[in-house]
Parts: C-alpha cells; sequence; structure tokens
C-alpha cells in the first residue's frame, strides 16, 4: 500500500512539475499584447510612416523605399520580436542598411519618431520600453560601427 501512495506521490508530483515547467517555457507574448496585436503594430508601423515623411533628419533615406513592403516587413519584424506569432522573412539588417551610411542623428530620428508613433496609439510606457530593449541589439548591423 504504502509503494503505491508513493509512486501516486511521484506520479503527481511528476504532472505538476511538468505543468509548471510548461509554463515557464510559453513564449512571453505580453508586449505582443500590450502593442495591441499584429493589428496594432500595423498601425504603430503606418503612424510611423506619416511621421517619417514629415522629418527631414531622415526622410531622404527612405525615398524611393517600397511602402507597402517596408510596412510589411517592419510589422513583421516588430511583431516577433515582441513575441507575436509573425515571422520577419525580410533582409538582414547589416545587409539592408549597408550602403545607407545612417548617422547616430538619423538612428536616434527614428526610434524618436517611433516612440512617438507608440505614445499615438497609446502604448504604456513600460511596453515601448521593453520594444526598444528588443531593438537595440539591431544598432550595430544598423548603425556599422
Amino acid at each position: 500500500m504504502r509503494k503505491t501512495y508513493f509512486a501516486a506521490l511521484m506520479i503527481t508530483a511528476g504532472l505538476l512539475l511538468s505543468g509548471c515547467q510548461s509554463l515557464y517555457n510559453e513564449p512571453d507574448n505580453s508586449l505582443y499584447l500590450q502593442l495591441g496585436e499584429r493589428a496594432g503594430i500595423a498601425n504603430i508601423v503606418e503612424n510611423l510612416l506619416y511621421l517619417i515623411v514629415d522629418d527631414e533628419r531622415i526622410n531622404e533615406q527612405f525615398k524611393g523605399m517600397d511602402v507597402v513592403q517596408f510596412h510589411r516587413n517592419l510589422t513583421d519584424q516588430l511583431c516577433e520580436l515582441s513575441g507575436g506569432p509573425c515571422e520577419y522573412s525580410g533582409r538582414e539588417m547589416r545587409e539592408l542598411h549597408a550602403a545607407m551610411g545612417i548617422t547616430d542623428t538619423q538612428f536616434n530620428a527614428l526610434v524618436e519618431n517611433l516612440i512617438l508613433a507608440m505614445e499615438k496609439d497609446h502604448v504604456p510606457t513600460a511596453a515601448q520600453n521593453r520594444l526598444i530593449k528588443q531593438l537595440l541589439p539591431l544598432y550595430p548591423d544598423i548603425r556599422h560601427l
């Protein structure tokens, strides 16, 4: 009887622990949700595009681009980086920005505009900061230091 009780206890503990473990392995999509999921991210990117057009510090860098493709790729990229179900399939950042000669001022202007686009959509500041933190590792590939 004691062996049966012990075996049942061990099985129950194993199931509980594996259940808890699966909770920790779940992707954290809270940032994705705070950004408004894919539709919210697409709206943020659209707002960003309007800000880019009006920003003389950076609008020259974007002349002649395929706006639809840019919107789709950036939406996918932000969606993926925020923990969403999207997959970015655009070019690598280093390859994409190789000949652009982006300055710190231009990079900072784009980040500033992204923050303004998120504020327009009432994205909480903490979520804005989390997204910016996800984008920071891309800086060396964009800026080519």
